[in-house]
């Protein structure tokens, strides 16, 4: 297994739809391996490939205590939404940006597994927000872009200089 470098925020790669998964061999499990290791490291909760610029439709998400439940959204699709959610986000490709942003507080999504097999959940809470806002990463948006726009030039000028300074 690998970590992977986690794209930051305002690199272009960020708003690159990604592809949905057609073949779900050993190479998409070494993928799925590398962004579970790399998301538990980072720390975060949640890791889309596209932000390890892997511009494919795989999700990995454990909001467990005990990051211990893994689970993993091939080519999700949001079927249904109900309620609004009151939590704030953050995310591994803008760190130390926390804000909130319109989000279903329940939603119920298809989607596949690692190994192919089709399945429904329906979730709500943290694991809720979690999925519309790695969903989000798969089409292109970033959490931020919901704010407004001085906040956006803020967070990507803080970034960008951030950026500098770590060479």
């Amino acid at each position: 297994m690998a970590l992977l470098p986690i794209l930051q925020y305002p690199d272009p790669r960020l708003h690159i739809v990604a592809a949905p998964v057609t073949r779900f061999d050993e190479e998409l499990q070494r993928l799925v391996r590398d962004m579970a290791e790399t998301m538990y490291a980072a720390p975060g909760v949640g890791l889309s490939a596209t932000q390890v610029d892997v511009h494919r439709q795989v999700i990995v998400i454990d909001v467990s205590d005990g990051r211990d439940a893994l689970q993993v959204f091939i080519n999700p699709v949001l079927l249904e939404g109900w309620g609004e959610s009151g939590l704030e986000e953050g995310c591994l490709s803008v760190p130390g940006v926390y804000d909130q942003v319109p989000r279903y507080e329940r939603v119920r999504i298809e989607a596949r597994d690692a190994r192919g097999e089709r399945f429904e959940l329906e979730v709500d809470g943290l694991m809720s927000v979690c999925v519309q806002h790695e969903m989000d990463h798969l089409k292109g948006r970033v959490f931020v872009e919901y704010l407004s726009r001085l906040k956006q030039t803020r967070i990507a000028s803080r970034m960008r200089k951030q950026q500098r300074r770590a060479g």
